[in-house]
């Protein structure tokens, strides 16, 4: 098969979930569906965030950073996939591609980040109340998520730097419905050892301290707890990790589960629909997790929306 690098007008093909055409249809409306309860919902989140004074603190500051990464998040994968379906194609081109790999890579980044921050706000309310707000002040949550995003910007560009080097064969396809890194290096005919190595390198950094800060955060907040005689306060104090908690374990959860399906199985298909729970069911149900779990935000939802009810 011939073969060309990025300057001659190459074309990928995403196999996607399913080879059975007759189930597109329904495979659109499950999509589409989820894809839209994930924006309205973290949208909500956002706007409420933003419009009730009540949420104007550090933890909802992230809530609100979260939400708008799961937008980016499930908006990088899921309508090319979408489009591909309405239209029966599996194509995506090269730049496409590339592109998609790029802020796929910023956008899972940017979770474990906004999660592990959420994680250490959560540690210093509980932990050291009375300087709560002069530890977690306006600057320094402004600047651990900019951070987070400076990061995250140079290490997706130095992948795709990186990619932009090897050669592909035309009409490569890919066993996946959107352009993930590790693919690409499955199918491509050059030598990727430098590829992988960086790989390795940034994924044991970022799973190495995101999950140490957690487990650090949650550890000292449960020898906190321990040490609280009050009952009421003990159950505030669960009260505002609760929904935390449950986001992180629904995301640690469905990402270990793709780990495990490709350990256990050599199906690329199998893979392919584990991925579809950290991808699409995850910002998905963040929102929902939040809006149920959380009596804050529950409540600003509802004047949110007597307010859009009562809009003239």
């Amino acid at each position: 098969m011939e073969s060309k690098n990025h300057t001659g007008i190459t074309q990928f093909l995403l196999l996607g979930l399913l080879d059975d055409l007759e189930l597109d249809p329904l495979l659109f409306g499950v999509f589409l569906s989820m894809y839209l309860v994930s924006v309205v919902g973290n949208l909500l989140i956002m706007l409420a965030t933003c419009i009730d004074t009540q949420l104007h603190t550090p933890m909802y500051f992230f809530l609100f950073n979260l939400s708008f990464v799961d937008i980016c998040f499930i908006s990088t994968t899921v309508p090319k996939m979408l489009v591909n379906i309405q239209m029966q194609r599996k194509d995506i081109s090269y730049t496409e591609c590339l592109t998609q790999a790029y802020f796929f890579i910023i956008f899972l980044g940017m979770e474990n980040f906004i999660l592990t921050v959420m994680a250490y706000d959560r540690f210093v309310a509980i932990c050291h109340p009375l300087n709560y707000r002069v530890i977690m002040n306006p600057w320094l949550c402004v600047l651990l998520v900019l951070i987070s995003w400076v990061i995250m910007f140079w290490i997706a560009l130095v992948h795709i730097l990186l990619l932009t080097k090897l050669t592909f064969s035309i009409g490569t396809e890919i066993s996946h419905f959107f352009c993930e890194l590790d693919q690409l290096l499955q199918v491509t005919n050059s030598d990727t050892l430098i590829n992988n190595i960086f790989v390795y390198v940034v994924t044991a950094l970022l799973g190495f301290f995101p999950v140490t800060g957690i487990l650090f955060s949650y550890s000292r907040i449960i020898s906190s707890l321990m040490r609280m005689t009050s009952v009421a306060s003990k159950h505030k104090a669960l009260s505002t990790c609760s929904s935390h908690l449950c986001v992180v374990s629904l995301y640690c959860g469905t990402g270990l589960g793709v780990y495990l399906s490709s350990s256990v199985t050599d199906s690329t298909r199998s893979n392919t629909v584990a991925s579809v729970m950290y991808t699409v069911v995850t910002p998905m149900l963040n929102p929902v997790i939040y809006s149920l779990r959380n009596k804050d935000v529950k409540g600003a939802l509802r004047r949110l929306l007597r307010k859009a009810a009562s809009w003239p």
